[in-house]
């Protein structure tokens, strides 16, 4: 049978990611509307068909048209939310104006907010309630989604026939959408990867060794399944694209942002050198009091994320931590 797809997407956030899912959102046929806070992203897309600032040497479809306004996207039929997750409550905030009953608003950020611990999914239904969340996730570049490399995501929406129209408005020849009905875990494994790829990243910088990474990766897992599990994700989601699949690729190359600067720090710089120059936000350094503070209030052990915090606020040194971690209590595996 075929599903009826939406035919008018916004696309709110033109950073890497926001503008790689407005190329994708173009393969259908779709008119896309791209909303950028900077006049001069704006003008690059319209006038040169690229993002210039995020997204530089790939060449965008015709079928995006760029705008600062966001008004410009009310008539969409189908929104995705691509800020980074700190200002996610503030944009979705100057859009309410513009929001009908039932519109889709897909949460394609990953993080918790910083303050109220929320995750995106909370911070929408406390903003926007008379809409309806979907959640984008899963092991993706934007640059590689961009130039149309092979690349696949889960589509999380509590209503699977929403959840189906959505991701076959986003399907196309490279990019293949998996559906699922567990928002907290699409959402619960992107935010809490980007703190273990931090650590991943530190353990590179510091030479510590494959055996170092694959064991960071493996009990980073261990982690972010026992918080997403807490916090009432289903362990089958972990184990798909937009858990243990968003690790690993985030844990296993310096493309990944995150890991980058963990990177930076394991050899030896500081955090604010570490972010110097970059334009695109390392969600995981802004998530990471928030993770920690999750595992508290659930009574949920994350040391690797508990370290990676205590780096970040200056309240450790690298050495420090790494020697912690090692130095834990042993116990069972499956504990």
């Amino acid at each position: 049978m075929t599903v009826q797809t939406f035919k008018k997407v916004g696309v709110i956030g033109a950073g890497a990611w926001g503008t790689a899912l407005a190329q994708v959102s173009t393969l259908g046929g779709n008119q896309v509307l791209l909303h950028a806070r900077e006049a001069e992203v704006v003008a690059s897309v319209n006038n040169s068909r690229e993002n210039s600032l995020y997204l530089g040497g790939v060449t965008l479809s015709a079928d995006i048209t760029a705008t600062t306004d966001l008004a410009d996207l009310a008539e969409c039929d189908l929104i995705l939310a691509v800020p980074p997750a700190q200002h996610m409550r503030a944009t979705l905030t100057a859009f309410k104006p513009y929001v009908r009953a039932g519109l889709p608003i897909v949460l394609c950020a990953k993080g918790v907010e910083r303050g109220t611990d929320c995750l995106m999914t909370e911070v929408l239904e406390a903003v926007l309630p008379e809409a309806v969340a979907g959640v984008l996730a899963g092991p993706n570049f934007a640059r590689e989604v961009a130039q149309g490399l092979p690349s696949a995501v889960t589509i999380a929406c509590a209503d699977a026939a929403l959840g189906a129209r959505i991701a076959a408005t986003l399907a196309g020849p490279t990019f293949r959408p998996y559906k699922s009905t567990d928002l907290i875990g699409a959402e619960a494994g992107g935010a809490i990867k980007n703190v273990i790829a931090i650590a991943c990243g530190i353990a590179e910088g510091k030479g510590l060794g494959r055996n170092a990474h694959a064991a960071l990766i493996t009990r980073g897992f261990a982690e972010m399944s026992r918080m997403a599990m807490a916090l009432g994700a289903r362990f089958e989601t972990m184990s798909g694209l937009c858990g243990l699949g968003d690790l690993v690729l985030t844990c296993s190359s310096p493309q990944s942002r995150n890991m980058s600067v963990g990177l930076a720090l394991g050899q030896g710089q500081t955090l604010e050198e570490a972010l110097a120059g970059k334009v695109s936000v390392a969600e995981g350094v802004q998530s990471a009091p928030a993770v920690v503070d999750l595992g508290r209030k659930f009574e949920t052990e994350l040391p690797i994320c508990e370290a990676v915090n205590a780096v970040l606020s200056g309240d450790m040194c690298v050495a420090t931590a790494i020697d912690a971690l090692l130095s834990r209590p042993l116990k069972s595996e499956r504990a």
